[in-house]
């Protein structure tokens, strides 16, 4: 693959990755080195592939997207519930297609299990189909967690063992294997890794800043949330009376301006929750990129612009 012009340049099959947690500043830092690249922009989050709610889902702006490509954002009804399969499909066919265009993949996100599959493989669990997944989502509607909990014990005890009652995405989804595929997910796990993308050439920068510094960025985040409208999503999507139990509906700041919007608390109250939430949510991101995700680089604070400080590490 020739190099293209511009400051950066195109090596054969390179992907660059950027993770951390929430309001690190992956995004701005992705743009950057895309633009730096001739490359694009590849989403690896699993809120922001969902359509209507950009805003909540800190989605690039309109004007983020003129300044290079964006991929896989946006690109699901929030009645669909989204996987790391499709995933990972899409952006595989998806940075083939930019190699082929000499542009640098840049793939961002803050979802771990979405990153983990992409650089180390993937189990080779089938996707499974729109009537089995209405199936298992039936069942844990009418008859709730608990009992969803004990249908999976009884076919799949190793998985139900090491799965909390209350994880109700986990538990719909290693049943919906099992009815699929007649084999349970643990068994699935223990067969050899696929790798979607075994000629790729990853980078990977990982942003760890300290806890302080990252719990501030997330309140006044979500403060601009709201001055930016986040209400009004919020709005749109309690007016399509979806089902709760869906993803998009588990956004960070869904559930809690909901409750306003149902008048079920007031604004400060969903607000003071929604940041609350978005704390410990960074946290356990922090905590698992730092444990489970090996980095060839890593910043050790926020990034804020200052691209001089990364680029020498594309």
């Amino acid at each position: 693959m020739q190099k293209v012009s511009g400051e950066g340049g195109v090596s054969e099959n390179k992907v660059i990755v950027i993770a951390g947690p929430t309001a690190s500043g992956k995004s701005a830092l992705a743009i950057d080195a895309a633009k730096f690249l001739h490359g694009a922009v590849v989403n690896a989050d699993s809120m922001q592939v969902y359509k209507y709610m950009p805003i909540i889902s800190a989605c690039p702006d309109e004007e983020e997207r003129q300044i290079v490509p964006h991929y896989l954002f946006e690109i699901y009804e929030p009645q669909v519930r989204g996987n790391v399969v499709d995933w990972l499909n899409r952006a595989a066919e998806v940075i083939k297609r930019l190699w082929s265009e000499s542009r640098t993949p840049v793939v961002v996100g803050g979802t771990g299990l979405y990153l983990d599959n992409l650089i180390n493989g993937t189990t080779p669990i089938p996707e499974t189909s729109a009537d089995i997944r209405e199936q298992a989502a039936e069942i844990l509607k009418q008859r709730g967690n608990l009992h969803l909990y004990n249908l999976l014990k009884e076919v799949d005890p190793e998985t139900a063992e090491r799965l909390s009652v209350n994880d109700s995405t986990r538990l719909r989804r290693a049943y919906e294997v099992w009815l699929h595929t007649g084999k349970a997910l643990s068994e699935w796990h223990k067969m050899p890794m696929i790798n979607k993308l075994p000629e790729a050439k990853f980078t990977v920068i990982k942003i760890c800043p300290p806890v302080a510094e990252l719990d501030e960025r997330c309140y006044l985040r979500f403060d601009k949330m709201i001055n930016q409208g986040a209400l009004k999503e919020i709005e749109y999507l309690a007016g399509l009376n979806l089902s709760a139990d869906l993803p998009a509906m588990k956004a960070l700041g869904v559930p809690e301006l909901m409750a306003f919007v149902k008048r079920e608390c007031s604004l400060d109250e969903a607000i003071f929750s929604a940041k609350l939430h978005t704390r410990q949510y960074a946290k356990r991101q922090r905590t698992w990129f730092n444990n489970k995700l090996k980095a060839d680089f890593e910043l050790k604070h926020c990034y804020t612009g200052d691209f001089d400080e990364v680029k020498s590490w594309l």
